[in-house]
């Protein structure tokens, strides 16, 4: 068994994540405890109502929601009875006994899994310390129920990516094909509580990649007056297509003012990730010969790391954007720093293509088939100072390669 642990300050989505599964036909709610009423008789306000009444006891928890997926191997098709008497066992085993908690049996893999939805507020207002929770309480868990209930060990296996809860488990989203404020809000369930954005911009980086996007409106516009927000279906020349919906008639409300709130969050929690993202660009400098932004957008999707590229009508690179889904992280260029914004990343690629050009001075007049990368000859091609005389429009940046040392001056005695 494999046991994944996610917390969160929004139980809301994390119900309705597994509410949508529901809905769709491929989960399916299989025990309710510690609530006053059955399950057959809850419904999705008494489900919810259950954890936002004891997450009112303690306003000052920044995670309050803890979302659970116990995973086994796919030999094992055990029936509801026996993963309800598991998933009692787990909790109680880590501390979770005495909390309200639902139990999701879901179909959606290859592999049987459950998820168990709870909160870390107990009745008396203290928060279950939840710190370390994986290490401390899980693992030996784990081990205890696969001893008890004979379960395959996942000890000694390497922890396989379709067994654990994936940044995004949803494919882009395509006009017609399924109805426009399902769709949309499957995708806004996974990426606003698990991404780390700051500005709507960063948001719609994220969102743009399932071909979802978030737009105030026009200065001009209502939506822009009355501070609304509206979600668009974009079509697949990221144009958007069909009838925008407002955010306040989604459940989960996700609408500006909320959003907005996030951005601050965000912004501090996001700042421990930032050395992943800049070490892999960095890296990819070192051990390849990048001559262009679109060489290493390549490369750092390897790193699942994908670089958005922000041009102008005229086909000139402004701005940078980097989505990265190990650390659910998205970033601005300069953010990161000088040399990581669309300025200095072209810098770089130019000077690069100028220290190729200093190897290979007799290069030009032979064939082009020697090139070690086509991207290169395209630089070449075009007016390296150009290319060093654009600039991000966030700031002017010269990188150091193409700084002049200083001269010291000399001062005479008198």
């Amino acid at each position: 068994m494999v046991t994944v642990i996610k917390t969160s300050r929004s139980i809301n989505s994390i119900l309705n994540y597994n509410e949508n599964k529901v809905k769709e036909g491929v989960a399916e709610c299989i025990s309710a405890v510690n609530y006053p009423l059955e399950l057959e008789k809850l419904n999705f306000t008494h489900k919810l109502n259950r954890f936002l009444k004891l997450s009112s006891l303690n306003e000052n928890a920044k995670r309050n929601s803890v979302h659970i997926s116990l995973n086994f191997d796919p030999s094992e098709n055990y029936s509801k009875e026996k993963l309800i008497e598991i998933a009692d066992t787990y909790m109680e085993k880590i501390g979770f006994g005495k909390q309200p908690y639902l139990v999701y049996q879901h179909h959606d893999s290859g592999h049987p899994h459950m998820h168990i939805v709870t909160n870390n507020i107990q009745r008396d207002g203290k928060r279950i310390d939840i710190h370390l929770i994986g290490v401390k309480k899980s693992e030996p868990a784990r081990k205890e129920i696969e001893e008890l209930f004979g379960l395959v060990k996942a000890e000694g296996r390497k922890q396989k990516e379709n067994l654990s809860l994936k940044p995004i488990s949803i494919g882009r989203v395509e006009y017609g094909k399924a109805e426009s404020r399902k769709a949309i809000n499957s995708v806004l369930n996974k990426v606003l509580p698990d991404y780390k954005y700051s500005s709507l911009p960063e948001l719609n980086a994220v969102l743009n990649l399932y071909n979802v996007h978030a737009d105030k409106g026009s200065e001009d516009s209502r939506v822009f007056k009355n501070n609304g927000l509206l979600y668009k279906i974009l079509d697949q020349n990221s144009k958007p297509i069909g009838v925008p919906i407002k955010a306040s008639e989604f459940y989960s409300r996700p609408t500006l003012k909320f959003l907005e709130g996030k951005f601050k969050t965000n912004e501090t929690e996001k700042d421990s990730c930032k050395k992943y993202v800049k070490n892999a660009i960095k890296m990819a400098f070192y051990r390849e010969n990048i001559f262009s932004p679109e060489k290493l957008l390549k490369i750092l999707e390897t790193e699942s790391i994908h670089m958005i590229l922000r041009k102008s009508g005229e086909g000139q690179l402004y701005g940078i954007t980097y989505v990265d889904h190990k650390t659910k992280s998205v970033f601005n260029g300069s953010s990161l720093g000088k040399e990581f914004s669309a300025k200095g990343i072209q810098e770089n690629c130019a000077f690069n293509v100028l220290m190729f050009e200093r190897k290979h001075q007799n290069f030009m007049s032979s064939s082009s088939d020697n090139f070690q990368n086509l991207e290169s000859k395209e630089y070449i091609k075009e007016n390296l100072a150009d290319i060093l005389l654009r600039g991000e429009r966030i700031n002017d940046y010269v990188s150091k390669q193409f700084k002049q040392k200083k001269r010291k001056r000399l001062y005479k005695g008198f």
